[in-house]
């Protein structure tokens, strides 16, 4: 049975992933950032153990403890974001965008690597599209998320002899909390149907983590069904 530590399930492409993985039976570690998060966690996925630790408060993940010795897979999922144009950003989104999007995983995936090198496990970051071409209003964000690319390749290089494979997964625009928060930013109208559902971003995650072991996928990108044009 696999082990897999999760941020970010307790909504959109995080929930669906650890809803998946849960229904097949793995053994689920899902980072809360505090204890009424981490006891509805456990409502929701029985028998999920919970890290408690908040992703904008990179000093506590810097001294995270109680990870398992063995880890299949770190997926992080969690993500934040607020649009504003290069001429009116706000340090302190700036900040946070860039803590809980690059820096805390980082600094997760440092205290994860004994563990994942133990089990030769696969580490997947979730990105977006901004990761790969950022549009107006896309700047702090789109930062954090080409940041978080780099982090990957960079990973992958230095573990690759330690049989741990990582994978960056470029989701397009998802029917998630976060998108519609997105489009109400933007000013546009929220239509769930047009973009991608959790379901499918969490069932391409899944593949990634399940190709056997001679093999690697290193990048995959997955856009809706519609004219893609970037963020």
């Amino acid at each position: 049975m696999a082990t897999h530590l999760l941020t970010g399930a307790g909504s959109g492409i995080g929930a669906a992933v650890a809803q998946a993985l849960h229904e097949r039976g793995d053994d689920l570690v899902l980072v809360a950032r505090n204890d009424e998060r981490a006891e509805a966690l456990s409502e929701r996925f029985p028998g999920a153990q919970s890290v408690v630790v908040d992703l904008a408060d990179v000093a506590a993940v810097d001294r995270i403890d109680g990870l398992p010795d063995r880890l299949d897979s770190l997926l992080h999922v969690a993500g934040i974001v607020e649009l504003a144009a290069v001429a009116e950003l706000r340090a302190d989104h700036l900040r946070e965008q860039l803590d809980v999007n690059l820096v805390s995983p980082a600094l997760l995936t440092r205290a994860c690597l004994p563990a994942l090198r133990a089990a030769r496990g696969i580490v997947v970051f979730v990105n977006s599209g901004a990761g790969l071409q950022a549009g107006s209003n896309w700047a702090a964000y789109g930062a954090s998320k080409f940041g978080l690319r780099a982090l990957a390749d960079a990973l992958r290089a230095e573990e690759m002899g330690n049989g741990v494979r990582v994978t960056t997964l470029f989701p397009s625009r998802t029917s998630t909390p976060m998108q519609e928060k997105v489009h109400e930013q933007e000013g546009k109208t929220y239509d769930a149907s047009l973009w991608i559902s959790p379901e499918t971003v969490a069932a391409t995650l899944l593949h990634v983590i399940d190709v056997p072991r001679d093999a690697t996928i290193p990048e995959v990108t997955v856009r809706p069904v519609v004219p893609w044009t970037p963020r």
